[in-house]
């Protein structure tokens, strides 16, 4: 059963009179358990399209249904609440608050769902020794090398229970030995507990583990592939 079906999906910018189709009619959707990239060159509208399902850009014209809910018919604050309880995030650029530490910033998203502390507590210890980090939960972002707070990251990302993960270039600011560290642990991840990772991407290495791979050129889907 698909958990996001896109339909008919458009995104237009206009600069002074220049009309831009950063996505320009694209259907696709995406089930439980995938582990997929979407790719493409600088422009071709991949980071819109993953900004959009992700609800934090709107379409001009099409449909997101995400588990049965047309996210567009939401607004500002319901949409803000769907975010919190069905996805989770993963950016380039870590996105950690700095005067949190690790655990801290891996709890703050179950702060704002209510969740009780024990389980905070339990989850937060969970997650960060999962991704390899047991024994830093009380360090700073800055006390983190960046392959090791893209590793909060992947954590606070899935402390909400999410129904799937988007991350954004998450290996752009990394060296090869930490990309490979953090592709291993999302992919035990994605196996393990059939968590669903979509990925906007322009590392080969991305795509190398990728188990489904998209292509965009000029905001269209011009191959969809299975390995």
């Amino acid at each position: 059963m698909s958990i996001i079906q896109i339909e008919n999906l458009k995104k237009t910018y206009r600069e002074t009179e220049v009309e831009v189709h950063a996505v320009n009619g694209i259907d696709l959707s995406f089930e439980s358990g995938e582990f997929a990239a979407i790719v493409g060159p600088s422009g071709s509208g991949k980071t819109t399209l993953l900004n959009m399902i992700g609800g934090l850009d709107s379409p001009t014209e099409g449909k997101i249904i995400i588990n049965n809910t047309n996210i567009g018919n939401l607004n500002a604050s319901q949409i803000i609440d769907f975010r919190l309880w069905n996805i989770g995030f993963v950016f380039q650029s870590y996105n950690l608050i700095p005067v949190l530490t690790a655990k801290e910033n891996v709890e703050f998203i179950m702060h704002l769902q209510g969740r009780k502390k024990q389980e905070r507590e339990q989850r937060t210890k969970d997650l960060l020794t999962s991704v390899g980090l047991g024994d830093r939960l009380n360090s700073r972002p800055s006390q983190l090398s960046g392959g090791q707070q893209q590793r909060v990251a992947v954590a606070r990302a899935l402390a909400s229970k999410p129904k799937f993960v988007l991350a954004d270039e998450p290996t752009a600011n990394l060296d090869s030995k930490s990309t490979e560290n953090l592709l291993d642990i999302m992919e035990k991840l994605n196996r393990d507990e059939n968590i669903t990772f979509i990925f906007s991407t322009h590392d080969a290495r991305v795509v190398k583990k990728a188990r489904r791979v998209i292509t965009i050129e000029d905001g269209k889907v011009v191959s969809d592939e299975v390995k």
